[in-house]
């Protein structure tokens, strides 16, 4: 049995699948499997696939059923008692395993082992997550807060750097299928308001927000999955009385993007309704400040937008 199985979702990702591929290739750590699911791809990724002659690759195709699904087909079809995540458009540092491994070996008792990652844009430029409530590098351990830490900063676990045991995957019903927005944050504020969170600073992982064919790029109205499920764990007296507050605040940031989003679709008095019902004291200054635009006409908006957009400091799009 592999020490890590991995699982890569590929949808229409042919021109970054092998780049994903050959980072997995690289690995210090070389026990692992590779358990591709292409979800329905229409161009040639899966030929980029078969052309590696890696005893490790799986690939397992099945038709659409988005990315959520066959993330769910690939925790069943792993060999591991621990499953990685990478998605087929972004790729790990030579030292990613390595680095979960060892926060696996130090702190059984979590639910998540993540590590720190950068964002790349279209130009190449890179920078590493801005998290906030984490110790400073080279830190690595249990997060204190990890709602706090998702409330105040950029998120401390992104689907492309983080581990998890399978059966704590099995038992959490895996990934919501039919959500294509926050499906992945879903997962971990589900872990998390039950196990602790084990955090390093060792960069692990490339996300590459250039990509073309990201789900965050659609123009779709969007709520998140994981507010509903923390309101209500919240008024049935699931949640320790201690992190009551962070996952409230974790719960606005989450209602606060969500409104943004919408917002610049076009959905102001959804934004509005959203934001409206935020609960925060930490994001409160933030709350207001997209209140207000709620109420400006959409088309003085767009314009505003569309003429602002490449000033750094102002209104800037999700």
């Amino acid at each position: 049995m592999p020490l890590v199985s991995v699982i890569i979702p590929l949808y229409n990702k042919e021109p970054y699948i092998g780049r994903t591929i050959n980072s997995l290739l690289v690995q210090t750590i070389s026990d692992f499997e590779i358990v591709i699911i292409n979800d329905g791809s229409t161009d040639k990724g899966t030929n980029v696939v078969k052309n590696f002659k890696d005893s490790r690759i799986r690939l397992i195709c099945q038709q659409n059923a988005g990315v959520s699904a066959a993330r769910n087909k690939g925790i069943h079809e792993a060999k591991s008692d621990l499953v990685a995540f990478l998605d087929a458009d972004d790729e790990w540092t030579p030292t990613f395993l390595e680095t979960v491994l060892r926060l696996r070996g130090k702190y059984p008792e979590a639910g998540i082992y993540a590590s720190a990652y950068l964002f790349c844009d279209s130009e190449g430029e890179k920078r590493i997550a801005n998290y906030r409530e984490i110790p400073p590098a080279p830190w690595e351990g249990l997060l204190k807060s990890y709602f706090l830490s998702a409330a105040k900063g950029e998120h401390p676990v992104c689907s492309s750097a983080v581990c998890i045991p399978k059966k704590i995957l099995l038992t959490e019903g895996g990934f919501k299928v039919g959500a294509w927005w926050g499906e992945d944050d879903d997962l971990w504020g589900r872990i998390a308001l039950k196990h602790p969170v084990a955090f390093s600073w060792q960069i692990g992982a490339i996300y590459h927000q250039g990509a073309t064919n990201r789900a965050c790029k659609r123009e779709e109205l969007v709520e998140h999955p994981f507010i509903k499920k923390a309101e209500m764990a919240i008024i049935n007296g699931e949640v320790q009385k201690s992190i009551v507050k962070d996952l409230e605040e974790c719960v606005a940031r989450y209602k606060i993007i969500a409104a943004v989003h919408n917002l610049y679709r076009g959905y102001p008095e959804i934004s509005r309704r959203m934001l409206k019902s935020c609960k925060t004291t930490l994001l409160y200054k933030e709350k207001l400040f997209w209140y207000f635009w709620s109420f400006v006409p959409y088309r003085v908006f767009s314009k505003i937008v569309s003429v602002k957009r490449n000033i750094k400091g102002y209104i800037k799009a999700p």
